[in-house]
């Protein structure tokens, strides 16, 4: 029998991506970082999430060569720096994001998000540097050195303006998605373009703990809060990207063979949001 870490969805590209991911956000650089993916990859996680921003792509390469796990077997994905948007200096930080991850190459490589951290915000769109940001992507992609390509924090207008002068579609939309929160007009709109929707902080970082209606089902099929919420994400053919720092959670996550009823997935629709107070403004 397979287990949840070896299935695979396939992207509009052709290529398998492994079902779930292990991510590492708030990971910090050094041992803490290094010993979650050496972690993860013992359990048998082979799709690791990092962001030249989460500051710990050093850490996450190291774990991912000391491993001595064939590289190929592995789904690397890394993020280009929200402010970076100009040709030069995306192909100089994709280069740096290469060298700390010690690979020639990653699996997916997405711009984080369409707007600088700095300037978040609907009102000062990106619009032309986004263009340009994805222009820029779609070389490295036509180099060999990203097996795929995609976008983060991308609402439905931001999409529309990428997707006005790609050549090659992104595979891939990481947005924040979670239970009582699950973004409908974005997801769809992604959804319908053959686009799949990977999910960060799919446990509302850790803010669903006190929803009785979770812990009932969790209690029903005799499983945590937690992977009731990574499987409420799957059954929606959507790619969780949990993220752990003890050994027990990272693997917890990972046992997911069990099955919501339609009433029970209805009853997770309806849910209220529970997560953090601000989000990011992805709005369609």
């Amino acid at each position: 029998m397979t287990t949840i870490l070896e299935e695979n969805y396939q992207l509009n590209n052709g290529l398998p991506i492994p079902k779930i991911a292990f991510g590492t956000w708030r990971l910090k650089d050094g041992q803490e970082a290094y010993q979650a993916v050496a972690n993860a990859l013992k359990i048998g996680y082979r799709h690791i999430d990092t962001a030249f921003h989460y500051f710990n792509e050093k850490s996450v390469g190291q774990a991912i060569k000391d491993s001595a796990i064939d590289r190929k077997d592995i789904f690397l994905t890394t993020k280009l720096p929200a402010e970076i948007k100009n040709h030069d200096d995306i192909l100089k930080n994709f280069q740096e994001s290469l060298d700390n991850l010690q690979t020639d190459y990653v699996d997916l490589y997405l711009i984080h998000a369409p707007w600088p951290w700095n300037d978040i915000n609907l009102y000062h769109r990106y619009d032309g540097a986004n263009k340009e940001a994805w222009k820029t992507l779609e070389e490295i992609y036509k180099s060999g050195r990203a097996k795929a390509i995609g976008v983060s924090n991308f609402d439905v207008h931001d999409l529309k303006n990428i997707l006005q002068i790609a050549e090659i579609k992104p595979v891939v939309n990481q947005l924040e998605y979670y239970i009582g929160w699950t973004q409908p007009k974005n997801v769809s709109f992604t959804q319908a373009q053959d686009i799949l929707v990977e999910a960060y902080s799919p446990l509302a970082t850790g803010g669903l703990a006190e929803q009785k209606d979770i812990q009932t089902i969790a209690t029903k099929h005799e499983v945590s809060v937690p992977q009731v919420a990574l499987r409420y994400i799957l059954q929606k053919n959507i790619l969780p990207l949990p993220r752990a720092t003890k050994i027990e959670h990272a693997r917890s996550n990972s046992e997911l063979d069990f099955e919501l009823t339609d009433q029970e997935m209805d009853i997770l629709d309806k849910l209220p949001d529970t997560g953090q107070a601000r989000h990011n403004p992805t709005m369609g």
